[in-house]
C-alpha cells in the first residue's frame, strides 16, 4: 500500500487558506456541536488533539468556564501558529504534539476532544489507547469524522472535477483520508480495540455548507488542504486550472453565488 505521507502535511500557505475558506465552510457548525457535548460533562481539564487552526479551541474558550484548563495540540506547528495568531477569548495552552505519543501523564484530563483528526492517525486503535491513557477514569473522549464523500456535496464535486484534469492518476486525498473513515462498525471496533470497555455512542449529524460564491469551496479544497500537494506533485503549473475547474463544476450544480450544499459527519463519544 502506498504511504501517502503528504496527507498529514499542512504547511506553506495551506494554514491561512484553510482557516479563511475551509473553517467557515465545513467546520464551524461541527465545532459548536462538539463543544456543546464536551461542556455537558463539566470538565476541569480538557485536551484537544489535532486542533488545526483552532476552531474548536475558540469555541471551547467561549463556552467552557474560565476555570477550565484547555490544552490544544497539533502535529503541525504551522497550524498551531495560525491558531495562536487568531487567538482565543481567554488563555489556552498551545503545544505541538503527536496524538500517537502524547506528552502528558496518565489520567491528566477529564475530556479529550478531536475534530476531524482521527482519520489522519496511522494506527487508530493505538491513538485511541493513547487518549484513554491520558483520560482519568470517567473521563470522556469526544471526536467527529466525516461520513462518506457522497454525503458531502461540495467535496464530492471538487474531487470529481480535479480527477478530470488528471484522469490517468486522479488525486484522491479527499476521498482517501478525510472521507475514508466513515464506517461506523469499524469506528466502534477501533475504539474498543483502544481499550475502552464502555460502548461508544455514534450519532450521524447532517449540516449545511454555505458559501458566498462557487470559487470559495474550490479554493478551500484545492489550495487549503493536502489535495494541493497532490495536484502540485502531478503538475504544479495546473493548480489554478484545477481550482477553476472545480469552481465551474460547483457553479454548474449549485449556482455561482450564495450556494448551499449538504455535509454529514459522525460524532463519537465514549467514557473511560
Amino acid at each position: 500500500m502506498t504511504d501517502h505521507g503528504s496527507d498529514k502535511i499542512f504547511g506553506g500557505s495551506i494554514p491561512e487558506i484553510y482557516d479563511t475558506y475551509l473553517v467557515p465552510l465545513i467546520f464551524d457548525a461541527y465545532a459548536a456541536d462538539l463543544t456543546t457535548r464536551v461542556a455537558a460533562t463539566r470538565p476541569a481539564r480538557v485536551l484537544e488533539i489535532a486542533a488545526g487552526t483552532g476552531v474548536v479551541t475558540r469555541a471551547m474558550s467561549d463556552v467552557l468556564p474560565d476555570g477550565t484548563v484547555i490544552v490544544a495540540t497539533d502535529l503541525n506547528q504551522a497550524m498551531l501558529d495560525r491558531a495562536s495568531t487568531r487567538g482565543t477569548a481567554r488563555p489556552v495552552t498551545w503545544r505541538q504534539a503527536d496524538a500517537m505519543k502524547l506528552p502528558f501523564p496518565d489520567g491528566s484530563f477529564d475530556a479529550v476532544v478531536c475534530q476531524f483528526g482521527v482519520m489522519f492517525f496511522p494506527d487508530k486503535p493505538a491513538a485511541h489507547a493513547e487518549v484513554r491513557r491520558v483520560l482519568r477514569p470517567g473521563g470522556v473522549f469526544a471526536f467527529n469524522v466525516w461520513d462518506r464523500i457522497e454525503d458531502n456535496e461540495f467535496t464530492d464535486v471538487v474531487t470529481t472535477a480535479v480527477a478530470s484534469i488528471f484522469p490517468a492518476d486522479p488525486p484522491r486525498f479527499l476521498a482517501r483520508t478525510p472521507h475514508g473513515y466513515h464506517d461506523v462498525a469499524t469506528i466502534a471496533r477501533d475504539v474498543a480495540a483502544g481499550g475502552f470497555s464502555n460502548r461508544a455512542s455514534i450519532a450521524t449529524v447532517t449540516e449545511r455548507s454555505r458559501a458566498a460564491s462557487s470559487e470559495h469551496p474550490a479554493i478551500a479544497f484545492c489550495q487549503g488542504t493536502p489535495l494541493r500537494s497532490e495536484i502540485e506533485a502531478r503538475d504544479a503549473a495546473r493548480l489554478h486550472e484545477a481550482t477553476t475547474t472545480a469552481a465551474e463544476a460547483i457553479a454548474t450544480r449549485f449556482g455561482r453565488t450564495n450556494i448551499d450544499g449538504k455535509i454529514q459527519a459522525h460524532v463519537v463519544t465514549v467514557t473511560r
